[in-house]
C-alpha cells in the first residue's frame, strides 16, 4: 500500500521519510485525530478533532457577528447588501468574487467578496446624493496587508466614499459593534 505520491517520497531522506510515515500511521490510529483517505488509499489530511471543533465555533461566531453588524447598520437607517465583488490587485480592477464549494453541505458559497457589505444612505433627497460605504466585518478589528491595499484601492478609485471595519466590543456579556474607517487604521500603521 502506498502512503503518498512517489514525488514526495523521493524528496525526503530515508530516515526523515520513515519518521514521517510512522507519525502519520500513529495519528491515523489515534482517537485524537481525524484522517481523510484519498481514492488510492493514501493518507490525505489529518486534523486534530479539537481544532475542528474550535474552527466550527469560530466560523459560527463570525457569521453571527456579521448578522449583528448588518442589523445594527439597518437600525441606523442604512440600506445594506452583501458585496459580491473582490479587488484583483494584480489587474488593478474590481472583479466578481470567486464562489467557494462546501463539500460537506454540497452548496456553493456566494458571499466571499471584499468588503463584506455595501451600505448606502440618502444624503440629500433633492439632489439624489447618497453616501456609499463598504463594511468589512472583523471580530478583532485587524486587517491583513492585502486587505489594507484593497481598502486603499476602493477609496482611491471612488468606488466607496469610505471603507469601515466593524469590530466587536464586549462590555460585560453584551456585544456591541464599533466602526472605524479603514484608512485611519492604515494611517496609524504607517506612523
Amino acid at each position: 500500500m502506498e502512503f503518498e505520491s512517489k514525488k514526495i517520497e523521493t524528496t525526503l531522506s530515508k530516515n526523515e521519510r520513515k519518521k514521517e510515515i510512522l507519525e502519520k500511521i500513529r495519528r491515523a490510529g489515534s482517537e485524537e485525530y481525524e484522517t481523510e483517505w484519498d481514492d488510492q488509499g493514501r493518507i490525505g489530511q489529518q486534523k486534530k478533532k479539537s481544532k475542528i471543533k474550535s474552527g466550527r465555533t469560530s466560523r459560527a461566531g463570525g457569521a453571527s457577528f456579521e448578522l449583528k453588524v448588518r442589523k445594527d447598520l439597518e437600525s441606523k437607517r442604512w440600506t445594506v447588501d452583501k458585496w459580491s465583488n473582490n479587488v484583483d490587485l494584480d489587474l488593478q480592477k474590481v472583479v466578481p468574487a470567486k464562489r467557494k464549494f462546501n463539500p460537506f453541505s454540497k452548496v456553493m458559497t456566494i458571499g466571499t467578496g471584499f468588503p463584506d457589505f455595501i451600505a448606502f444612505q440618502m444624503i440629500n433627497p433633492e439632489t439624489g446624493r447618497f453616501n456609499v460605504v463598504g463594511v468589512e466585518v472583523k471580530s478583532n478589528g485587524l486587517l491583513s496587508r492585502e486587505e489594507k491595499k484593497k481598502c486603499q484601492f476602493l477609496v482611491d478609485r471612488d468606488i466607496f466614499s469610505e471603507v469601515w471595519v466593524a469590530k466587536k466590543i464586549k462590555r460585560g456579556r453584551r456585544v456591541f459593534v464599533e466602526y472605524e474607517n479603514a484608512l485611519s487604521i492604515i494611517g496609524r500603521m504607517r506612523k
